[in-house]
């Protein structure tokens, strides 16, 4: 259900658009509608959105935002990343509460996934 003012949606620049749903298809699971050549839409995934075909990406390094994944079995995750063509840009650190690690799906935009507890 939509809620007055509340997040949404939120959209990514991807440079490879069919490289890009293979990853997140292969690792988390994800279903996409094309609209077009240029964008694809996930849904049901805790936050709706999509990829519009870009140049740029998503980089905390240069301002952007950084979503967060949460994983039950965190070294789990990180290998499927790994195996389907992912770039782990900061390996698994620790922190009040848990641990996290950042990485790059095949478009270069950064995501991260923590863990209350490393299995």
């Amino acid at each position: 259900m939509n809620q007055h003012e509340k997040l949404n949606y939120v959209e990514f620049g991807a440079n490879d658009l069919e490289a890009t749903k293979s990853f997140f298809t292969s690792v988390f699971g994800w279903e996409f509608v094309d609209y077009g050549s240029e964008y694809t839409a996930f849904s049901n995934q805790g936050l709706d959105g999509g990829f519009f075909k870009s140049e740029s990406s998503n980089q905390t390094s240069n301002g952007g935002a950084l979503l967060v994944f949460y994983s039950s079995d965190i070294e789990a995750t990180l290998q499927k990343i790994i195996n389907n063509n992912g770039k782990v840009i900061r390996p698994i650190f620790e922190f009040p509460g848990g641990c996290r690690f950042h990485f790059q799906e095949p478009s270069g935009n950064e995501f991260a996934v923590w863990s209350e507890v490393r299995v």
